[in-house]
């Protein structure tokens, strides 16, 4: 099963910064999964992002999506912040204090791929099919469940908070995979350990979590009520009601993770692209008012918060000043 070579794919993954790496077997998601997505849907959990029912095959079998593919290298890369913005001024949530994390997580999976089975490498195929040209890489680019598989593949389990929480390490990662034509060693999924803890339930200003199901275990997630959905991805007025529960906060919501216990442990990443330009952390609220687009492109060039556009990042700013 390739013992050898999934031991060296993990080192090469944390090698290149990744904090945790494991592998698992390429298949349809369990019915109770699909079942839960699709219900899910079906009740306009995703508001208005209608994307999420697009290539609902290929997203539920990830085989549809790249055919071929028999293994998924999940990893985990930390963006806890090594400094947030001044206490008193306008926040932004903390994945979108560096780089754009699609750019920076799939440029490391490159180069793992490249590592691992680059001309350059020791690798060699015993599988006569195995086309190097079939591997793909993702990161929160393609439809796929990245927390299942990352579950799948052992690196820890979904929350309440409906994020990937790694043991002893907390939920501030960005997920990404790497889709293998090969067959390797499977890794062996966790068991949730949140326990009776609801702290991220209780901390959601807006109700976005909800306990569910006949013994309130399960905990539904409502987007329309979640303030990263309002100030990020919807796209017409926030309404007042979110507005008064935003706070300082002009892009995203870290409530659910500042409350997890597990991210006590939690220790700032050291990821150079990862860290805030000294711009942002002296911005100030006058500044923030008076932003022109101009700034905003400097400010924000290769930033995952373009995602907001500029109308939609003045739009939060008038709502929360």
């Amino acid at each position: 099963m390739n013992s050898e070579l999934s031991i060296r794919i993990k080192a090469e993954a944390l090698s290149l910064g990744f904090s945790a790496c494991g592998i698992a077997r390429a298949e349809a998601v369990s019915h109770d999964v699909a079942k839960g997505f699709m219900s899910w849907l079906d009740n306009g959990g995703h508001a208005t992002m209608a994307y999420m029912e697009n290539h609902l095959e290929k997203r539920l079998d990830p085989r549809l999506l790249v055919p071929g593919t028999r293994s998924i290298v999940s990893v985990a890369l930390n963006y806890a912040p090594a400094n947030r913005l001044p206490e008193g001024e306008y926040q932004i949530a903390a994945y979108a204090l560096g780089q754009d994390y699609h750019d920076i997580v799939k440029g490391k999976l490159r180069e793992l791929v490249q590592r691992v089975f680059g001309k350059d490498s020791s690798y060699t195929s015993s599988e006569p099919l195995f086309d190097k040209e079939s591997i793909r890489v993702f990161s929160d680019s393609a439809p796929v469940l990245e927390r299942y598989w990352a579950v799948k593949a052992g690196l820890g389990w979904v929350g309440r908070n409906h994020q990937l929480i790694i043991p002893r390490a907390g939920s501030m990662f960005f997920l990404g995979e790497v889709f293998l034509p090969i067959v390797l060693e499977y890794d062996s999924p966790m068991e949730s350990k949140c326990g009776n803890c609801h702290k991220c339930i209780d901390a959601c200003p807006t109700k976005a979590l909800m306990m569910s199901g006949e013994n309130k275990g399960h905990c539904t997630f409502l987007s329309s009520k979640c303030l990263s959905y309002q100030t990020i991805e919807n796209r017409g007025d926030i309404p007042d009601d979110m507005a008064k529960a935003m706070g300082d906060t002009i892009y995203g919501c870290d409530r659910c993770q500042q409350a997890c216990p597990w991210n006590r442990y939690a220790h700032p990443t050291n990821e150079p692209l990862l860290q805030p330009k000294e711009e942002l952390m002296e911005m100030t609220r006058e500044q923030w008012q008076s932003l022109s687009e101009e700034d905003y492109r400097r400010l924000f060039k290769g930033s995952a918060v373009k995602r907001a556009k500029y109308e939609g990042l003045m739009r939060n700013i008038n709502k929360v000043k």
